[in-house]
């Protein structure tokens, strides 16, 4: 059983992982992105739809980043260049890309909110050769799709790039100071638009993820609230990846764990609660833990 809830600890954290990577350059960039939600939802669908015309789950990939992408640049151009709130933006964006989509679904398809299409071109599969049948070890490197070692990939990538890159610098110095960035030449709002379309990209992969590598058909609340979950683990982890990897791992154990407890006598609904409340739990834990160090300072 433990090797079953391992490996699907590692697939649930997968599509959080890659949406919280993207929001955490988004705000090391200096806007805090609460729409990445709706940006996976968008590339949950056109990922599928990509995946069935074409056969490709590359090209489902390619098509989901990009319908991310334009979502999350819309999004930053209104915050960016109109200056409006980027919270109202985001919940703007939440609830317009929900209605899109239930839209779409309706006009295009003739469905009432779950889009099931023939041919879809699942992710594939990785099993490694005398690592799969390991016990524990197996379930952790063997069985996983090309996304998930992307995903786990980007985490060093996003290290290095904010500390040795000079994008990265830069990045970090129109969200830490943007008046002292434009003195010294550099274009905040351009950096802040390429961020937030970074973190569309992303968060398109991670619907694709869901629709394509997971369930292999599309519902309105595919995601779940993992854009908020996302959005959690990149302030838990102070836009630190490794830390921000660690919470979005933490809800994958949680999510996969609540999985295996449905139908043992206990109600579905109450245990389905389980990932979103203990995410709760620790990141009060961290602002507590926070506070008390901050007052035992001199």
């Amino acid at each position: 059983m433990i090797d079953n809830v391992i490996h699907a600890a590692v697939v649930m954290t997968t599509p959080v992982l890659l949406a919280a990577l993207g929001g955490l350059i988004n705000r090391v960039g200096g806007l805090v992105n609460i729409g990445l939600d709706s940006m996976m939802l968008a590339g949950a669908l056109f990922g599928l739809i990509v995946a069935s015309m074409t056969g490709s789950w590359p090209v489902a990939l390619l098509a989901a980043a990009a319908a991310g992408g334009v979502v999350g640049l819309a999004m930053s151009l209104a915050v960016t260049r109109l200056q409006a709130n980027e919270i109202i933006v985001g919940l703007g964006f939440l609830v317009a890309v929900a209605g899109l989509v239930r839209f779409f679904l309706s006009s295009a398809y003739g469905s009432s909110g779950t889009l099931s299409l023939p041919d879809v071109a699942r992710l594939p599969r990785i099993d490694i050769p005398f690592v799969a049948d390991v016990p524990i070890l197996g379930a952790i490197l063997s069985g996983h799709d090309p996304l998930t070692w992307a995903a786990w990939a980007m985490v060093p990538i996003t290290v290095w790039f904010l500390a040795r890159t000079r994008l990265g610098l830069r990045l970090r110095a129109v969200g830490a100071a943007p008046q002292a960035a434009r003195a010294l030449g550099l274009n905040p709002l351009a950096l802040r638009d390429l961020s937030t379309v970074y973190a569309g990209v992303m968060s398109g992969l991670a619907g694709a993820y869901l629709s394509i590598g997971v369930v292999g058909i599309f519902n309105e609340g595919i995601t779940a609230g993992r854009g908020f979950i996302a959005l959690a683990a990149f302030y838990f982890g102070r836009n630190r990846p490794w830390a921000t990897a660690t919470c979005a791992l933490l809800f994958g154990f949680f999510d996969a764990f609540q999985i295996r407890m449905q139908g043992r006598g206990i109600p579905a609904e109450l245990v389905q609660t389980l990932p979103y409340v203990m995410v709760i739990v620790v990141l009060t834990a961290v602002a507590v833990a926070g506070r008390r160090a901050r007052a035992r300072r001199p």
